[in-house]
């Protein structure tokens, strides 16, 4: 006799579960291999998706105008050189194709119009009507070849597939309403991770996102959570300690956007200037170190170091064989110093005296008038000639051609205990020369407004502001401005 035995209600279920799993599998591997896939491809950004429609749309252009001559290179290349320029490859929270098409149709005209004035004064004008069809069949098409880029993007981050960490330093009103507009809009590519503040206004039933901790905690949060991104919305801090978390997230790897005051009068989108869901938020510049012009800069260095040693041999054998003269053995003077990140280094000059003992030379401020200054070293000091073995320190990476001057430990310690935001100036390497000295901060001058210049200068830093201190400290030193 044969009994049937029935399989239990749960027995059931789980059978059940598992063929409607077997079903459903491929087409959620076929997603996951899809999302995965789409974020390998959006792994380097827009940019490079940009400038691939720009060179579409040029290519339209040529085609349009009938073939490729010189002039119409020179258009191209300008008018990716102008595009670049205006910041038109770089990614935004807000992506339209009506916002950008004023400045590529100008930029296009701007390059045609200058691509013609070239032609005119190598070879003739007749090129100037082609030159203009391009731009405008240029401008048609990279018109369209944004609003694909556009619409992938904005595409691709509604599902979620790009969505970069953010967190909201400021649990307030403002900090509510950034995370709620980052929250219901997900095509902006940001994800509220939660809010940042020591002194959260609001309660954790109004919070669209949890209080991961206070403002102190943002570098550890930062490295626990992956964020990209930081907003800074109102909250009870001083303008000071906003500034210190400013400068915190430079050594961070994320983007740094701030709510402006009086965001209320509707500040007008820009190259810097995004808008969420009506609120404008001010992109940051990154931090220089972050850019691809700094590795450029350190090229430099090893260059003109490496070329400048070489160069001034004789002189830096005669200035050795004239300061051994003065004061005998021991022509270099080694000094430690606090460089990048306040690492020590030891820094080197030729001689202009002997310092008594090691306390004297880590503590002494200045010794512009000690009589134990020979006619040799105060020539030396005078021309900065006891500079240059600095170029070693170049070299071998404790130093930049053009940076903060660095100073011993002892008065790094003091100088920070009584100058705001003195530490900051070790965000990057110390110099040879910088932006304090060539305006005359140099010897027993102001503290506070040496720090002040030094952090203009890495703020505000490119090749072209490192070219311009050269210039004048060649200009001081042919002066005789020495110390």
């Amino acid at each position: 006799m044969t009994v049937e035995v029935s399989p239990s209600a749960e027995v059931q279920a789980t059978l059940a579960g598992s063929a409607v799993r077997a079903l459903e599998f491929p087409g959620r591997t076929l997603r996951r291999h899809r999302s995965r896939f789409i974020g390998s491809v959006l792994r380097f950004g827009i940019s490079p998706y940009l400038l691939g429609a720009d060179l579409a749309a040029l290519s339209v252009g040529v085609v349009v105008a009938g073939g490729l001559t010189g002039s119409l290179l020179v258009l191209a290349a300008a008018t990716l050189l102008l595009n670049a320029g205006a910041g038109l490859y770089r990614s935004r929270l807000s992506l339209a194709v009506l916002d950008q098409a004023p400045d590529l149709c100008v930029r296009a005209l701007a390059a045609a119009a200058a691509a013609s004035a070239l032609g005119v004064i190598l070879v003739d004008g007749r090129q100037t009507s082609r030159l203009f069809v391009a731009a405008g069949a240029y401008c048609a098409a990279a018109l369209v070849g944004r609003g694909v880029v556009f619409a992938a993007v904005r595409w691709v981050r509604r599902r979620g597939i790009v969505a970069h960490p953010t967190v909201v330093l400021g649990a307030g009103q403002v900090g509510r309403q950034v995370a709620t507009a980052l929250c219901e809009h997900p095509e902006y590519g940001l994800r509220v991770l939660g809010f940042l503040d020591s002194d959260p206004l609001l309660s954790d039933a109004e919070r669209p996102a949890p209080l991961l901790g206070g403002e102190e905690n943002l570098v550890e949060i930062v490295a626990r959570t992956g964020a990209r991104q930081v907003v800074i919305a109102y909250a009870a801090w001083p303008s000071s300690s906003v500034v210190d978390i400013i400068r915190t997230c430079d050594r961070l790897d994320c983007e740094l956007f701030i709510v402006p005051r009086l965001f209320e009068l509707n500040h007008r989108a820009g190259r810097d200037i995004e808008v969420v869901w009506g609120l404008p938020l001010i992109r940051l510049r990154r931090a220089p170190f972050r850019h691809f012009s700094w590795r450029i800069k350190r090229v430099v260095d090893v260059a003109v170091a490496a070329s400048a040693l070489v160069a001034c041999a004789p002189l830096l054998a005669a200035v050795a064989f004239l300061v051994r003269r003065e004061g005998g053995p021991g022509v270099l003077f080694r000094q430690q110093r606090v460089g990048l990140d306040g690492r020590p280094f030891t820094l080197l000059k030729f001689r202009s005296m002997r310092p008594a003992d090691n306390v004297e030379s880590s503590t002494r401020w200045s010794i512009a008038d000690d009589d134990r200054v020979g006619p040799t070293g105060r020539f030396l000091r005078r021309t900065s000639l006891d500079e240059l073995p600095q170029l070693w320190n170049v070299l071998r990476g404790d130093m930049s051609i053009v940076g903060p001057r660095p100073e011993r430990p002892h008065f790094v310690h003091e100088f920070a205990n009584s100058t705001p935001r003195y530490l900051a100036r070790h965000r990057v390497p110390c110099g040879m020369t910088g932006w304090a000295q060539v305006h005359g901060l140099r010897g027993d001058t102001s503290i506070a407004d040496r720090a002040r210049f030094d952090n203009y200068y890495i703020e505000n830093w490119s090749l072209w502001l490192d070219l311009k201190i050269v210039v004048r400290t060649v200009a001081a030193v042919l002066n005789g401005e020495g110390r």
